[in-house]
């Protein structure tokens, strides 16, 4: 069935709202000091070919990612629309993530001072912090030696591993996060980074109990906290999100 000129202005509007948290989540991970190497990738799912995502085009350094830099990824890898390169193993991994999970527009993985460190322990995270409750009971653990992930089979035994969590810590590889909108996955990473560096450095932290932890994980995951939290990052560091367009 044919869209209306209303429907058709309104997907439009949404994809280009996803385009520009791609580019301004891009901007946030390089104020971390993240993916200065071009090791890592957020997607955004298009909200009318749903099987293809966004993301930023392989050469382009995040702290530079404009959304003109992003590229459509097709179902089968190949680019859908955009010119340049992508990068493979962002369509193995976001790819199955995403056609896994209907809920989710967005996944991010990059690697990280404390998140990738902490991956090689290959274990969960224990209610240790604040930031912590907010993965409790909501994260799980892809306990595979695939790290280097070359098809869409590796990215397929992440998304089971995932399964309908927040976040998965990868064995020997580090975090990702997936969410309903960029900025949900974005600000979830972060937390997620800050969640790792606290196990890291405290060894002998004292968990909270379980039923401590649901309830403050209750308030920390009301709706909108996700897209609260993106707003902070950037005024911090991209105050200036003209940079983007």
């Amino acid at each position: 069935m044919e869209l209306t000129t209303a429907a058709t202005a309104e997907i439009e509007e949404e994809r280009q709202k996803r385009k520009r948290e791609v580019a301004l989540g891009y901007r946030i991970f390089a104020s971390q000091r993240w993916g200065d190497i071009g090791d890592g990738h957020i997607s955004a799912r298009d909200p009318e070919r749903t099987d293809c995502f966004w993301l930023l085009r392989y050469g382009i350094s995040y702290h530079q990612a404009r959304v003109e830099d992003l590229v459509l990824v097709g179902p089968d890898g190949r680019l859908a629309e955009g010119e340049g390169f992508s990068n493979p193993a962002a369509y193995y991994i976001h790819h199955p993530i995403l056609m896994a999970r209907p809920d989710a527009v967005s996944a991010a993985h990059v690697h990280t001072q404390w998140g990738t460190p902490f991956s090689a322990e290959a274990r969960l995270f224990e209610p240790i912090t604040q930031e912590s409750c907010i993965f409790f009971e909501d994260h799980a653990l892809f306990d595979d030696e695939e790290v280097q992930v070359q098809d869409t089979d590796g990215g397929k035994r992440i998304a089971e591993a995932l399964g309908d969590k927040r976040a998965v810590i990868l064995r020997n590889h580090g975090l990702l996060t997936v969410g309903a909108s960029v900025a949900e996955t974005v600000s979830s990473f972060v937390m997620m980074e800050r969640v790792a560096e606290a196990h890291m450095k405290a060894r002998e932290a004292k968990p909270i109990s379980p039923a401590g932890a649901r309830y403050a994980k209750a308030d920390l995951t009301q709706p909108g906290a996700g897209k609260a939290q993106f707003h902070f990052l950037l005024e911090r560091h991209v105050p200036d999100r003209s940079v983007v367009d």
